[in-house]
Order: C-alpha cells, then sequence, then structure tokens
C-alpha cells in the first residue's frame, strides 16, 4: 500500500476541505458550485461534521464526510458517512479502508455506538467494499424530500423560531 496518512479537518483548513470537497465530487462525476468561505469555516467549525482527507505526501487522493447523529434513546451518538471517494489512480490500494478504519477508531473515542453509509443498491462495487470490511447491509428505504415542499396546511410557524418556547 502506498503510505498515506489521514487527518481529520477542522477550523483552519478551509483550503484542504474545498481541495477535497472539489476532489470528492470530480470522482463522482457531480457539478459542484463554489462553496463560499463563511461555509466552509461554520461547517468545519462544527463538533458533528468530519471531513477526512487521505494524503499520499502532499497530495490528497481521498476523503469522507460524516456527520455525528446525536441518539434519543441513549447517551450516544451514531456517526453517518454521507461520502467518500478516493481518486482513480489511487484506488484499491487500501486508502477506503483506511479512511473507514480511522473514522471507526476516532467515533469510538467520540461516544459513537455505531458508523452507517447508506449505499445505492445498484452500486455493486460499494456493496462488496463494505462487506468486505465486514459492514452488515440493513433492509431499509430511505425517502428523499425537498426542503420546499409542505405538508397539507402549508408549514409550521413554530419551527421557524429557535428561541420561541413551547407552553402547553
Amino acid at each position: 500500500m502506498t503510505d498515506i496518512r489521514t487527518t481529520r479537518l477542522t477550523s483552519g483548513d478551509r483550503d484542504t476541505a474545498r481541495k477535497l470537497f472539489s476532489l470528492m465530487a470530480a470522482v463522482f462525476e457531480e457539478d459542484t458550485t463554489e462553496l463560499s468561505d463563511i461555509y466552509l469555516d461554520n461547517l468545519l467549525r462544527r463538533e458533528d461534521f468530519w471531513a477526512i482527507a487521505a494524503w499520499a505526501g502532499n497530495e490528497i487522493v481521498g476523503g469522507l464526510t460524516a456527520h455525528s447523529i446525536p441518539m434519543t434513546r441513549i447517551e450516544a451518538s451514531e456517526i453517518f458517512i454521507y461520502d467518500i471517494a478516493v481518486r482513480a489512480d489511487y484506488q484499491r490500494r487500501g486508502i477506503g479502508r483506511r479512511l473507514i478504519a480511522d473514522l471507526r477508531r476516532a467515533a469510538s473515542v467520540n461516544g459513537a455506538v455505531d458508523v452507517f453509509v447508506p449505499v445505492d443498491n445498484e452500486d455493486t462495487h460499494a456493496l462488496d467494499f463494505y462487506r468486505a470490511l465486514g459492514g452488515t447491509p440493513a433492509p431499509i428505504t430511505i425517502f428523499t424530500f425537498a426542503a420546499e415542499q409542505y405538508p397539507p396546511g402549508g408549514p409550521n410557524e413554530n419551527l421557524h423560531r429557535p428561541n420561541q418556547t413551547s407552553h402547553r
């Protein structure tokens, strides 16, 4: 395996994050827009956001993004892997495996009990990859809703006022 190191990006790593996110979009062949400095700084300041870059020398060759989700049934969190990507010329060298392993170790230290990742059923490469790492598939279906769609009756005004106290 190539000599790879990983780092969790935090406040102050804006330029590195911008490079990582661009690399990930390129690997997935997705369009992307330039993220503002303020947006990146706010994102990287969040303790519940994980951006881990994989480096070969001074070059970013892959990475992942994930989010900590606090549980309501126990005093712990779970980690939701949103994206993991490795540059094509560095794939099949253990970098994705390393990113997952490093996230799992760090998640455990930070009180997370599980790490999970959604995978499209048609993405057999990803399914095989996560199975090879010892992941257990869960028979679930995820539904997606656009934020601007409201239920019948319109939006609930109380949901938009974070400082309002509810009284019964």
